[in-house]
């Protein structure tokens, strides 16, 4: 649907019943969020909020919340948008259906962005004038949590060179002085990142814009892992089927559609304390220096609306944007690396820190070991590609039999079956992590393992509890799934992994260190998340029977240390 507004989309919306009107005053600090998590809960519509403590702006959440509901919003362009992707990856595809080739690309004018006037619409706002949302009671203060934050290149400028990201805004507390300067978080890897590098070594400040609202395409354009030359702002034309519509003022490039428009400028080594903030891997992530922006201009629509969301343990909205994605991209992924099968980056441990992957393994076709070769091959390729270089633990397994990377129980199982723990780990330390992962040695330090496993079935997994003797301090043994054993203690590991290695643990072939084994097990989500949001692998890895040569550490059974550290971040919680 080409969309000229954000407003008409919400008209849209209401006409099919995918709308939730609030007419009473809420308040968006706490309130409104805690109705947009209830409501994402049970699959609920998109919600309209019409009267925001405090402010004259309305403000709207969970458009994404549900694929079929993002499906419907882009049903006229999504097939095209499919299409002119699988070209963009996989040009020869062309030559097989020269037809579709040529309607997409035709489709392809909606890419080119248009200028315009500046709108008349706009007038001049205060930062304080936008809705102040707060959506967990630790946050250091309200946040605009779906943000399209434009810039250019200051080498190579221009609308076509530009990057348009969505990192968090904050807008209110700790030393920001109000309605002159706003938090701008934005992790490594990041388009932004390379372009304040390039004005800081010249000295100059960086010229932001950051556009909040609009046409719906604009906001998930922000957050879409286009292929390598590919612009946001094309992106967004031809997903809403509308041209990317800018104008010029005062050097600041802004949307002539969005809602509201904050312009400022970065300057070099300008940090100020930002967060802390409840993120998408369920806990907070704590106060750090990150770059303030210093505010120029703020402008706003008349009626204008502020979309937001609410991020925390996953599943989340964020969620569903990765369910478009993949919706969009298809196999683009699997096309880019050679001899990768399947990957999934799974949402329930919070994306970045749990890869699940299956590879081909054709280097020696008559090995008789079958030692994963071709596998780290491919394991490397995906560290080295986009975000998914921010992994921290990459399990990759053979094509043979090969599991669904989606059915994460099942992969699971068909991995613990196979891996030989003597062989299949492969360490990275003192490396990068996410940003926002407070399970390593500091901000983005941390440890990557890479687990690949191939071959023939070498272990049949326990399906029902044996029993085990556990050293004083650890207790509740349980199951989290066939042959993966949870276990709680405060205790020393040492003395657990020396208790453990006395007795007959067939049968077996992982185990997790937990703070709260009946929550852990309870359900594979809570496991998925326990385990691999709250381990840094070089430091909380540990092995029964555990032995190094030539640097290689090896086991009989690892033991993944789970717990709760001092230095990790709080656990979110209404």
């Amino acid at each position: 649907m080409a969309y000229k507004s954000l407003q008409q989309c919400i008209s849209d919306l209401e006409k099919k019943g995918e709308l939730l009107r609030i007419t009473k005053e809420t308040n968006p600090d706490l309130e409104m969020p805690s109705i947009h998590l209830e409501e994402f809960a049970k699959a609920g519509t998109a919600i309209l909020f019409e009267k925001v403590k405090g402010s004259k702006f309305r403000a709207a959440s969970n458009l994404f919340g549900t694929l079929e509901r993002s499906k419907f919003m882009f049903r006229d362009s999504l097939e095209k948008v499919k299409q002119l992707i699988e070209l963009k990856t996989n040009p020869i595809s062309a030559l097989k259906n020269p037809a579709k080739a040529i309607s997409a690309a035709l489709y392809g004018i909606y890419s080119i962005p248009q200028k315009v006037r500046f709108p008349r619409s706009f007038k001049e706002i205060q930062i304080e004038d936008i809705p102040q949302i707060r959506c967990w009671k630790e946050d250091g203060g309200a946040f605009i949590t779906l943000p399209q934050v434009y810039t250019e290149d200051i080498d190579n400028p221009g609308i076509m060179n530009s990057n348009l990201g969505m990192y968090r805004i904050q807008l209110s507390g700790n030393d920001y002085v109000i309605n002159k300067e706003v938090g701008m978080h934005y992790q490594i890897h990041r388009g932004i990142g390379v372009h304040q590098k390039k004005a800081n070594e010249k000295g100059e400040p960086l010229k932001v814009s950051i556009f909040v609202g609009g046409p719906p395409s604009h906001t998930f354009a922000a957050v879409m892992p286009l292929p390598e030359g590919m612009s946001e702002l094309s992106f967004a034309g031809v997903l809403g089927k509308r041209r990317f519509r800018y104008a010029k003022k005062e050097g600041y490039t802004i949307s002539a559609d969005a809602d509201f428009v904050i312009c400022g400028e970065l300057h070099p080594n300008e940090l100020k304390p930002e967060g802390p903030f409840g993120d998408h891997l369920g806990y907070y992530s704590l106060r750090h220096d990150f770059p303030v922006m210093r505010v120029k201009k703020v402008y706003a629509k008349e009626n204008a609306i502020l979309p937001f969301t609410v991020v925390g343990r996953p599943p989340q909205e964020d969620s569903q944007f990765g369910a478009l994605i993949h919706e969009i991209t298809g196999k683009a992924i699997e096309k880019e690396i050679s001899g990768l099968k399947a990957v999934n980056a799974v949402d329930v441990s919070g994306v970045h820190p749990l890869l699940l992957a299956v590879g081909s393994e054709r280097y020696t076709p008559y090995n008789p070991t079958k030692q994963p070769q071709e596998l780290l091959t491919i394991a490397n390729h995906i560290l080295g590609t986009g975000q998914m270089s921010l992994a921290k633990y990459i399990f990759i397994c053979d094509d043979v039999n090969a599991p669904n990377v989606n059915d994460e129980k099942e992969y699971f199982t068909h991995f613990l079956e196979r891996v030989d723990w003597k062989r299949d780990l492969h360490f990275q330390t003192k490396t990068t992590i996410d940003t926002l992962d407070y399970s390593g040695d500091g901000l983005n330090e941390g440890s990557k393992v890479v687990i690949a496993a191939a071959g023939e079935i070498k272990r049949t997994l326990s399906e029902n509890l044996q029993n085990i003797n556990l050293s004083p301090g650890f207790s509740n043994p349980k199951l989290a799934s066939n042959g993966n054993l949870v276990v709680e203690g405060k205790g020393e590991i040492k003395d657990l992994i020396s208790s453990l290695e006395k007795q007959n643990l067939d049968g077996i072939a992982l185990i997790t260190l937990v703070d709260d084994a009946t929550f852990t097990s309870k359900n594979f989500s809570n496991w998925l998340w326990v385990t691999f949001t709250r381990s840094n692998p070089a430091n909380d890895v540990y092995g029964i029977n555990s032995e190094t040569k030539n640097k290689h550490f090896y086991c009989s059974i690892p033991i993944i240390d789970a717990r709760i550290k001092e230095h990790h971040a709080s656990i979110l919680e209404r």
